[in-house]
Order: structure tokens, then C-alpha cells, then sequence
């Protein structure tokens, strides 16, 4: 699974990248890709295709419009989109995604609940944990009518 994480804070980045490696020393099949905003993940979705993106909401380009990074990256291709953030509106963004048809993990991820050094220690738990925001096999998106 090829996975584009667009996260701006340095530390968390880091223990990312180390749970990217650990995960590929076992052999799991996770292909990480860090951008640390808005624009570097343009530039790497334009080029690239991702099974999943994973998007913080509070990066610098985006402000305070923190549906602005779930949008603009909808926009970009045909790839599963997740939410790990912060920030208190982190649920109403994800619900207006899907009200929006966007195809995005239906709940979003509280990123200072993620306990990085389990993905690191245990690679599997990484892959358990990205696999569980995609899609389920054979799931097809709910159409609600207007």
C-alpha cells in the first residue's frame, strides 16, 4: 500500500518515518511517503499515484480553513482519504466530506491519541492501523439522495 501522509510537525514526522522503516525491515508492505504541506503533497499527487492519503488539518498553507487541505486534496485523483489531526473540528470536516461524496475514512483519526512508538515497536500494528482506513473490500459508497 503506497500511503502519502501530509503532516507539518517535524517529531511527528520523524517517528513516522521511523515506523516506515521498521515496517520495511519485516517486510510489511507499506510504501510511506511524507509531505510537510499542502504544496509538497500537490506536487507529489500530480506525479504519483497513492492508495491513501492521510491529511492533518492544521498545516501552514491552510490557515484556519481547515476544509481547504481535505478539499484540495480530493481534487486530486481517485485515492482514499483519512483525516489525523488535532484540532477540535477535525469530525465536522470529515462529515462534511462525506455529505460531500468525498472518498475519505468516515471518522477521523485524533492524532495526539496515536501511539507512534507501538507502530515503530510493532510494525504490524502501522499496517493494522492504515489498512483500517480504507475501504472494506467490496464496500461501495452509501448515494443519499438530495
Amino acid at each position: 500500500m503506497k500511503v502519502l501522509w501530509i503532516e507539518d510537525h517535524e517529531p511527528v514526522r520523524t517517528m513516522l518515518a521511523h515506523a516506515a522503516d521498521k515496517a520495511a525491515r519485516a517486510r510489511i508492505p507499506v510504501d510511506l511517503v511524507m509531505a510537510e504541506g499542502l504544496l509538497a503533497a500537490e506536487r507529489r499527487l500530480r506525479l504519483e499515484r497513492f492508495d491513501l492519503v492521510i491529511v492533518d488539518l492544521q498545516l501552514p498553507e491552510t490557515g484556519d480553513d481547515v476544509d481547504m487541505a481535505v478539499a484540495r486534496v480530493a481534487n486530486m485523483g481517485k485515492h482514499r482519504i483519512a483525516v489525523a489531526s488535532s484540532r477540535p473540528e477535525r469530525d465536522d470536516v470529515v462529515a462534511s466530506a462525506v455529505r460531500c461524496g468525498a472518498n475519505i475514512h468516515g471518522q477521523a483519526v485524533f492524532k495526539a491519541a496515536l501511539n507512534f512508538n507501538r507502530f515503530i515497536q510493532r510494525p504490524e500494528s502501522f499496517e493494522d492501523f492504515l489498512l483500517e482506513l480504507m475501504p472494506a473490500a467490496g464496500a461501495r459508497p452509501a448515494i443519499r439522495a438530495a
